[in-house]
């Protein structure tokens, strides 16, 4: 799992009483995922979710369902989930994937009783650049600005993602 650190930037200052545990995800099959800890630290990475021909069809949720208990005991416990809601895929293996992942990620939080939430890739997208519809430069470009290194667009979405749940779900601003 290749995880990075970063200090949260100057500009985003989490107010005292909203400091809560938040895991960020860019599903499919390389998740991106961002978390910030309670004490205001952000980690970011990326998991490959790929099947080899080997494993049967469900292996790939099992792996992502394992990583989300494993990410969660590491961080001492995750307070709230976020995740990139995709409404329009480019073709239908995507889409069936996509779907799978959200519903072990669903069932998951309501099993650890996890309050979860989908954003727009819009919302997301016009929060960090400006623009709805900003391609994927833009976004690597606005994420790199608040001091991220993303290694790919899969993190890149999920950082962007944190910082909009950030700005307007945890009170920083």
């Amino acid at each position: 799992m290749a995880m990075q650190s970063v200090q949260q930037p100057a500009a985003i200052n989490q107010s005292q009483n909203a400091r809560l545990s938040t895991l960020c995800l860019d599903l499919g099959t390389t998740t991106g995922w961002a978390l910030v800890g309670t004490d205001g630290s952000i980690s970011s990475g990326r998991i490959s979710l790929k099947q080899d021909r080997w494993q049967g069809g469900g292996m790939r949720y099992l792996r992502f369902k394992h990583w989300l208990s494993e990410i969660q005991q590491q961080s001492n416990g995750i307070d709230q989930v976020f995740f990139e809601e995709v409404r329009r895929h480019l073709g239908t293996d995507a889409a069936h994937i996509y779907g799978g992942f959200m519903a072990m990620l669903t069932a998951w939080c309501e099993h650890q009783k996890l309050p979860y939430e989908g954003v727009p890739v819009g919302t997301i997208n016009r929060f960090i650049t400006g623009k709805g519809n900003a391609n994927k430069r833009a976004v690597i470009d606005a994420v790199r600005n608040l001091g991220h290194q993303p290694n790919d667009d899969n993190e890149t979405d999920a950082l962007a993602l944190l910082h909009w749940a950030m700005e307007n779900r945890m009170g920083s601003g």
